[in-house]
């Protein structure tokens, strides 16, 4: 089932077309990455789909019962998000806020959920401590845990493992490629490591000068597919 749909989505900001003829469609369980050339679109696109800034032209739309406050979201972090004064568990919890609505408070099932969460993401131990004594992986699974208690069925990512090592960067593919196949997580990720996006996601959105959407075996076979894996060095294995 259907749970996103673009058609001829234009994007752009303070009036300026950055891309048009925008279609593609994500359905349950799918895993989509995102990738192109810097200043692609790629960010702007994610924006809109969040309901951050609205499409300059073209529809998006949500099925399978799916609200724009249900969607989970892990962006890519700032210095100052990276040093924000703040609990694990009180991160994580913040996840569910979308849900409280106006309650001033934090439901049992909700509270539920958050641990949970920390336990799937193996972060239980962390719970009394400080955001930004954690490494960066720690955060990473941290944001990981809150985002998933904003949703049950779509995870939007931002580059999720810029900056981690490589380790810590396998890891987090197989917690979201876990959470994809396991969980039935729908799973939508930009991405400049073009390998990994090869590796993991059963479709890929190319965006640029060329747009292409489709499933990962068919980009492979494409001109457009090998110019770009040659240009950024990827790998299809």
């Amino acid at each position: 089932m259907a749970q996103l749909t673009c058609k001829d989505v234009s994007l752009g900001y303070e009036g300026h077309v950055i891309l048009s003829g925008l279609d593609f469609t994500v359905n349950a369980g799918d895993y989509l990455c995102i990738v192109g050339e810097n200043g692609s679109g790629k960010s702007t696109l994610m924006k809109t789909i969040l309901g951050l800034q609205k499409p300059m032209g073209g529809s998006i739309a949500f099925g399978d019962g799916l609200r724009t406050n249900e969607i989970g979201y892990l962006p890519q972090q700032t210095q100052v998000q990276k040093d924000f004064p703040a609990t694990v568990w009180e991160i994580v919890l913040s996840g569910c806020q979308a849900r409280a609505g106006n309650r001033p408070f934090y439901s049992k099932e909700e509270k539920e959920m958050a641990r949970k969460n920390m336990e799937k993401m193996n972060i239980t131990q962390f719970s009394k401590r400080c955001y930004r004594e954690l490494s960066g992986g720690q955060q990473q699974r941290v944001l990981l845990a809150r985002a998933l208690c904003a949703t049950r069925k779509i995870l939007l990512m931002d580059e999720p493992v810029s900056g981690l090592d490589p380790k810590v960067t396998l890891e987090m593919y197989q917690l979201i490629e876990q959470l994809n196949r396991e969980d039935k997580v729908t799973v939508i990720m930009i991405s400049h490591d073009i390998t990994a996006a090869v590796h993991y996601a059963s479709h890929i959105l190319h965006i640029g000068h060329e747009i292409f959407f489709g499933a990962k075996q068919d980009y492979l076979q494409s001109d457009l597919a090998r110019r770009f894996l040659a240009l950024e060095g990827g790998k299809t294995k």
